[in-house]
Order: C-alpha cells, then structure tokens, then sequence
C-alpha cells in the first residue's frame, strides 16, 4: 500500500478542513464507481478494508481495535449518517 508522509506547511488547510476536502475526494470516487457499475456494497466493503489496512499500519492493531469497538455507539449516535441534498 502507498504511503506518504505528510508534514504541516503554511497556508495548508486545518485538521477539520483536510478532513472535509478527503471525505469530498472519497464520495467522488464512490460515485464515479457507482456510475461505472460497481455495486455500493462492494465499495464499502472495500473502502472500509482500505481504511482499516492504512490505519492498522500506522498505528497497529490494537489501536484500531479499541477504536472499532466505539463504532457502534458513534453510528447509533448518527456520526456517520450523511444527509445528501438533491439540487
């Protein structure tokens, strides 16, 4: 898997702004997939299996582990549920 290394530079967007603009580039991806045939469960489980390699790499399994066992509080709690808009 590739990884960089990112360092802080001036001008560079805030922790929540740089989340905002990746969640952006990742539902572009989605529906660019979605468009070309693939199914939205297949991208999840593939995008969630992505998610968790990178992160278990980063900082091991038993980080990831603990903060996995909070998924469920925080999906009940509604973190996670995106609220698309038509226009």
């Amino acid at each position: 898997m590739y990884k960089q290394t990112y360092k802080a530079t001036e001008g560079a967007p805030q922790p929540q702004e740089e989340k905002q603009a990746a969640l952006r580039f990742i539902l572009e991806a989605w529906e660019e997939a979605v468009y070309d045939g693939l199914h939205p469960d297949c991208i999840a489980s593939a995008a969630i299996f992505a998610a968790l390699s990178d992160m278990i790499e980063s900082y091991g399994e038993e980080p990831v582990a603990v903060m996995c066992e909070r998924l469920p509080e925080r999906i009940r709690s509604g973190e996670f549920t995106v609220t698309k808009t038509k226009q």
